[in-house]
């Protein structure tokens, strides 16, 4: 993961933009490039989903298969 954000946000098209002044701005550079990369970012390996709504999906079928048992 690494490598992919620093091909995709310190080396590539966003570095496009003027650098970065302070380690605060890289920071908020960073947590907008996770956001992006969670929550809009299409994943093919996911099948073209982002990672937060795989994962969403994900344990929303866990919960449905399985039943809740009272013991009495």
């Amino acid at each position: 993961m690494n490598g992919y954000y620093k091909a995709e946000l310190i080396q590539g098209a966003a570095c496009q933009r003027p650098p970065w002044k302070t380690a605060e701005d890289v920071e908020l550079a960073t947590l907008g490039w996770v956001h992006w990369h969670n929550h809009q970012c299409l994943h093919g390996y996911l099948g073209d989903v982002p990672p937060a709504e795989f994962e969403q999906a994900f344990y929303a079928d866990q919960t449905d298969h399985h039943q809740v048992v009272e013991i009495q």
